[in-house]
């Protein structure tokens, strides 16, 4: 995936793309030590192919939590989290990347991680060139800092099968939905029926066209 990533950016630019180490959990496998090293690891190959790196630790759902149960996670304790975080925000420093973390309650400022969202207004502004007239998400939770998106995907769809994913909580229905994908189908899998109700979005232009005095 890093060679893709790469790529990606060397065709629209490091400022458009964000890299997301998520969501960290902790094992007897996925110690510290190993996030750490992984980290780095990666953070040196993307060095200049982004500016951007978002965190959060993984978050334990009714969807989710039967798989993680067969992953026996341990906890992290503060002294050690903190620790855990001064790392990690050293080697993104030294990697000129900028790292912030995704709808976590934890103040990790000290350690130069911020907190940030998957659709931030401000990035999304710096990269279009102007103002939009946007609010926050309203259905998400109350630590996220998400602006009003579209959500194009569906649950049980993908066969990677992390044990951490929620939008994956039905082995059954992923086999039975990716026995309906349809690489030729608008839809992510199966095709329209002629019993269908297709509904047009309305859409209309967020952009703020008059200018204020501080821009």
């Amino acid at each position: 995936m890093i060679p893709i990533f790469q790529d990606l950016s060397t065709k629209i630019g490091s400022n458009r793309m964000i890299w997301r180490y998520d969501p960290i959990l902790f094992t007897t496998k996925y110690t510290p030590e190993y996030h750490i090293k992984a980290f780095r690891q990666i953070a040196e190959s993307l060095n200049g192919f982004t500016n951007r790196c978002v965190i959060s630790f993984v978050d334990i759902y009714a969807k989710n939590q039967k798989n993680l149960n067969t992953l026996q996670l341990l906890p992290l304790g503060t002294n050690d989290l903190k620790q855990f975080a001064l790392e990690i925000g050293k080697i993104a420093l030294e990697n000129n990347m900028h790292i912030a973390t995704c709808a976590e309650q934890i103040d990790l400022c000290e350690y130069g991680i911020t907190h940030s969202c998957c659709i931030d207004q401000k990035h999304v502004e710096e990269i279009l060139g102007y103002k939009m007239n946007i609010g926050e998400d309203k259905n998400q939770r109350t630590e996220c800092g998400c602006i009003e998106s579209i959500d194009i995907g569906t649950y049980n769809t993908c066969k990677n099968g992390c044990k951490y994913c929620y939008a994956n909580y039905s082995v059954e229905s992923v086999i039975e939905n990716w026995k309906k994908y349809d690489a030729n189908s608008p839809l992510l899998c199966g095709t329209i029926k002629e019993s269908d109700k297709i509904t047009e979005r309305k859409v209309k232009s967020l952009k703020i066209s008059q200018l204020s005095l501080l821009d």
